[in-house]
C-alpha cells in the first residue's frame, strides 16, 4: 500500500475509533472533525474535554484493534463500512445535522446514493394497509426510485417486498447481521441479494428500544421524501414522519378510516400539512426528479462552529447555566440557546464537553436532555 492510500486508511480507522469512543455521538463528532486536523488529533483532544465537562476518570477511547475487528467482521459477512468522508458516503444523508459517521452495508451500496423514497408504516397493518404499500413501493421503483423502510413487520415489510426487484434498502436497527423480527430471515436474506441493508452499529448488535428513533433518521435522510401508510397516533412511524419535515423533506400520508385507529396518526399528518397520497403519481406529482430537499432556511444552533479557546470562565459561567438549563425531558438545542442568551458556538461547546464528561444525552430531533 503506497504511503498516501496507508494514511486515508489509518485515518478512516481512527474516525471509526472516534465514533466507537464513550460518549462519542454524531453532532460531537462532526464538531470534533470540523475543529481538528484529523480524528488522530480528536481522539488525542478527548481526555482533556471530557475533564473540562466535568468527568473525573477517564474517557473510554476506543482501541485500534477493536476498530480492526468491526472492519473485518463486515468483511467476513461480505459487507464493508462506509465512514464519513469516503467518495460514495450518499450525499444526501450527509446533509442532516446527525447523520450517521459510519455504518455498514451489505449488498448494493450504490442504491444508498440513488433517488430514494421512505415507505413506513403500522406493524400490526391490515391486510390492505399491506396491498396498499406493496402497490406503492413497486410502482415507485418502476419510476426509478430505491424504497427505503426499516425492515419491521407490517407495512415496511411489504414495502420491500413491492420494490425487490426495483431495488430496496432496508435500514436496521441492530448490526447487520441481527435479523430482526426473526420472521423476516427470508427478507433480509433477499434484501442483502437484491438490494442494500445498512446498520449504524457493529455487526452482532441486539436492537433495543433506544436504537429504534436513532434508526428511524436514516430513513428519513436518505430519502427525498417519506410515504406514512399507516400509523396510530402514538406511533414510531409518526417520528420518521416528524424527522423528515425536520431535515426539509417531503412527508406524505395514505388517509384512512377514522374509525381504524391504524389511521389516526397519517389522518393527523395530513391535517399538518402532509401530501395526500393515494397512489404514486401523487408522490411522483409533488417530487421533481431532479430538485433538491429544502433545507432549513436557518442551521440549527449547533451546527455554528465550536470554538475551544473560549476562557475558562467564560466556558464555566456558560456551563452552569447550560446545566441548570438541561433536566430529565428532552429539550431543543436551540431553545437552550434563547434561555440561557449565550452564542450557539459556546452552547455547542459546552454540550460537547458535557457529553463527553457522560452529563448530556442526546436525542433525535437536535435535543438534548441531562443524563
Amino acid at each position: 500500500m503506497v504511503a498516501g492510500a496507508a494514511a486515508a486508511e489509518r485515518e478512516r480507522i481512527d474516525r471509526l475509533r472516534l465514533i466507537r469512543s464513550e460518549n462519542i455521538g454524531p453532532i460531537t463528532f462532526r464538531r470534533l472533525m470540523a475543529h481538528y486536523a484529523s480524528a488522530a488529533d480528536a481522539l488525542d483532544a478527548l481526555p482533556a474535554l471530557s475533564r473540562r465537562g466535568g468527568r473525573r476518570g477517564a474517557v473510554t477511547v476506543c482501541p485500534r484493534d477493536r476498530a480492526e475487528a468491526e472492519l473485518a467482521a463486515a468483511e467476513d459477512l461480505g459487507g464493508r463500512h462506509v465512514i464519513w468522508g469516503d467518495a460514495d458516503y450518499p450525499a444526501l444523508l450527509a446533509q442532516i445535522e446527525d447523520a450517521p459517521p459510519a455504518f455498514t452495508v451489505l449488498g448494493d451500496a450504490a442504491l444508498l446514493s440513488r433517488r430514494s423514497i421512505a415507505v413506513v408504516g403500522a406493524r400490526n397493518a391490515s391486510a390492505n394497509g399491506r396491498r396498499f404499500a406493496r402497490t406503492i413501493a413497486r410502482d415507485l421503483g418502476e419510476a426509478g426510485f430505491v424504497v427505503v423502510s426499516g425492515m419491521a413487520r407490517g407495512i415496511d415489510g411489504a414495502a420491500h417486498e413491492g420494490a425487490l426487484t426495483s431495488g430496496t434498502v432496508a435500514v436496521l436497527a441492530g448490526g447487520s447481521d441481527n435479523i430482526y423480527p426473526p420472521e423476516h430471515e427470508a427478507l433480509h436474506a433477499a434484501i442483502r441479494e437484491q438490494g442494500a441493508i445498512l446498520a449504524e452499529h457493529p455487526p452482532g448488535t441486539v436492537p433495543q428500544a433506544r436504537h429504534f428513533p436513532f434508526r428511524n433518521r436514516i430513513i428519513a435522510g436518505l430519502s427525498l421524501g417519506t410515504v406514512v401508510v399507516e400509523a396510530a397516533k402514538r406511533s414510531g412511524s409518526l417520528i420518521t414522519a416528524r424527522q423528515a419535515g425536520e431535515q426539509g423533506r417531503e412527508v406524505f400520508a395514505v388517509p384512512g378510516s377514522p374509525l381504524d385507529p391504524r389511521c389516526g396518526g397519517t389522518n393527523d399528518l395530513i391535517r399538518q400539512g402532509a401530501v395526500l397520497t393515494e397512489s404514486a403519481a401523487d408522490v411522483l406529482e409533488s417530487l421533481p426528479g431532479t430538485e433538491a430537499p429544502r433545507l432549513p432556511v436557518r442551521p440549527p444552533a449547533e451546527l455554528a462552529e465550536t470554538s475551544f479557546e473560549d476562557s475558562d470562565s467564560a466556558i464555566e459561567n456558560a456551563r452552569a447555566k447550560v446545566v441548570e438549563a438541561l433536566g430529565p425531558a428532552p429539550v431543543p438545542v436551540d431553545e437552550i440557546v434563547r434561555q440561557c442568551h449565550l452564542s450557539p458556538s459556546v452552547v455547542s461547546t459546552v454540550l460537547l464537553e458535557l457529553e463527553l464528561a457522560g452529563r448530556l444525552e442526546r436525542h433525535p430531533g437536535n435535543q438534548v436532555s441531562g443524563a
